[in-house]
């Protein structure tokens, strides 16, 4: 059976979070344009800097942080930025796209979305960010939580 387009990028997706660098959760993302890769994301620690696999582990967990918050401390740059941050550095506009994540995004994210003009998010498992949930609906942005679709997936 021929996969659909979100069941195609997703698990694209899952590809590019493989390789992530953080220790607490792996996460991926892609950017599509008229059904067309425009860039991609993982999340880890800025280019040419020390990972946290490198330093001996993640600092938000070693201080106890429940995710989802004091995402400052973090050494990591998330998916999300990762691939919008690509784009700006290719000079691709992200206007008009989707992206396809791993996981829900952050309400750091989120805006972050918002602002690059991308018009739907399609997304696997859940992150604790109510805000992040209310400021997408807000904007208007589409979210389909990838499962729902596809429970068999």
């Amino acid at each position: 059976m021929r996969a659909s387009w979100d069941e195609y990028f997703m698990e694209i997706a899952e590809i590019v979070k493989t390789r992530s660098t953080c220790l607490r959760r792996q996460v991926g993302a892609v950017i599509v344009k008229d059904h067309r890769i425009i860039t991609t994301g993982y999340n880890g620690a800025p280019a040419g800097l020390q990972h946290c696999t490198d330093l001996g582990g993640c600092e938000r967990s070693r201080l106890g942080i429940p995710s989802g918050e004091r995402h400052e401390l973090c050494r990591a740059l998330h998916a999300e930025q990762n691939a919008i941050i690509q784009a700006a550095k290719l000079g691709i506009s992200t206007e008009n796209s989707t992206i396809y994540i791993t996981l829900q995004p952050c309400v750091i994210c989120a805006k972050m979305l918002i602002n690059a003009g991308i018009t739907r998010i399609v997304h696997k498992g859940e992150y604790p960010d109510e805000l992040a949930r209310n400021i997408l609906e807000e904007a208007k942005i589409e979210v389909v939580r990838f499962e729902q679709l596809y429970p068999n997936s």
